[in-house]
């Protein structure tokens, strides 16, 4: 019997047992004291603070630099990074990082993946966690790198007071220098928590259900710029899911993306550097792509001969217009190549490639508008 189809993978009761205590205040105590206390501004500041920084430290630090490594942080950085993202309660670093890479080689895969949205919406949102199943099982083979960082194996080794001196340790601190413990550990601690805890938890599950596939069909990731505002800008999943090496999810400057702006400022700060970014044209083939795919599979829903011909024609033109930029493309990346070998290109044919590069940039630009018209006929 595989991993799926197995209902009687032991109970995981360190998560079932931190979930209860975590969620039974915030659905019990915490609506009595706010209606009989309330919260004072100095309060909710501390908890809109705390859940920041426990969320950027879980997306700018578990995710986009450990997990994916699309950027290279400073030690102090790394430091903070693993404090408030031991905080937020999610495992330690190495355990998230490797499940999480875990995800993306064989994401949909329902034996294998450790929180398949082929396994439902509750499995992959908090029901991978409450059992003990083979493809959550903690193998760090895929996390070498991390094993060789100290500050990792540090919170690795540590994680279980680091998390409860963070989690206790501050909204107590913060509750005695205000003066009402309760309401810090109500507002700060608990309610803290658990938001923090189900705004990561929707982009394994909701971010694989509700939104558009943009950028390609080959998983099950979606874009939501809804969920982007709730999770640091993690909802662009589409995007993710094909590029995961880019520092950004959100990559055009209106998408909500914090993540991707705290990790540019802290380039500026000297915190971080080698902040990785997938070219402009790829990202713009990949929408070309998609939505040439779009046409050929809605032309079937033409009844119209004539019509249909024609739409098919301009597919056709499309589609050889497409492959001649791409050929263009590699043909420059190939000069590129081989000019820097040689170590000759000079400062005019340097420019003159990169000005051919964005020619052809916007070239599938245009392009994709003009696809997405002839999908709108077809659709």
């Amino acid at each position: 019997m595989t991993d799926a189809s197995s209902t009687r993978a032991p109970l995981n009761w360190p998560a079932i047992i931190m979930f209860l205590l975590s969620t039974i205040p915030v659905v019990t105590v915490f609506p009595w004291y706010a209606a009989t206390f309330g919260f004072d501004g100095f309060e909710w500041a501390c908890f809109f603070v705390l859940w920041a920084l426990n969320g950027l430290s879980i997306t700018a630090g578990y995710h986009r630099l450990w997990a994916h490594r699309s950027y290279e942080a400073s030690k102090p950085l790394q430091i903070f990074f693993m404090l408030f993202g031991a905080m937020a309660l999610q495992n330690s670093i190495l355990v998230w990082s490797s499940s999480h890479r875990n995800h993306h080689r064989y994401v949909d895969d329902v034996d294998q993946d450790p929180y398949s949205a082929k396994r439902g919406l509750w499995f992959s949102h908090l029901g991978w966690m409450l059992r003990n199943y083979e493809s959550g099982r903690p193998d760090f083979r895929n996390a070498k790198d991390l094993e060789a960082n100290p500050i990792v194996r540090f919170q690795h080794k540590y994680y279980l007071p680091l998390a409860l001196a963070m989690n206790f340790g501050i909204p107590v601190l913060l509750g005695v220098l205000h003066g009402n413990l309760w309401g810090s550990l109500l507002l700060a601690g608990f309610l803290r928590l658990v938001v923090s805890h189900h705004c990561t938890f929707f982009i394994n599950s909701l971010a694989h259900y509700w939104g558009s596939r943009p950028y390609t069909t080959e998983n099950t990731a979606r874009d939501n710029g809804v969920l982007a505002l709730f999770t640091w800008g993690e909802g662009y999943h589409n995007y993710h899911h094909l590029f995961q090496w880019d520092y950004r999810n959100g990559i055009r400057w209106y998408q909500w993306d914090p993540t991707k702006w705290l990790i540019r400022a802290c380039t500026w700060l000297g915190l971080a550097r080698a902040l990785k970014r997938v070219p402009e044209f790829q990202i713009r083939q990949a929408l070309v792509q998609r939505q040439l795919q779009k046409v050929e599979e809605n032309l079937g829903q033409i009844q119209d001969t004539s019509r249909l011909a024609a739409l098919r024609q301009s597919l056709e033109t499309e589609m050889q217009h497409y492959k001649e930029t791409l050929a263009h493309w590699a043909a420059l990346q190939q000069k590129r190549v081989e000019a820097a070998k040689k170590a000759v290109i000079d400062h005019i044919e340097h420019n003159e490639i990169l000005q051919r590069v964005r020619e052809l940039e916007e070239s599938l630009r245009q392009q994709y508008l003009r696809v997405r018209l002839i999908a709108v006929q077809v659709a």
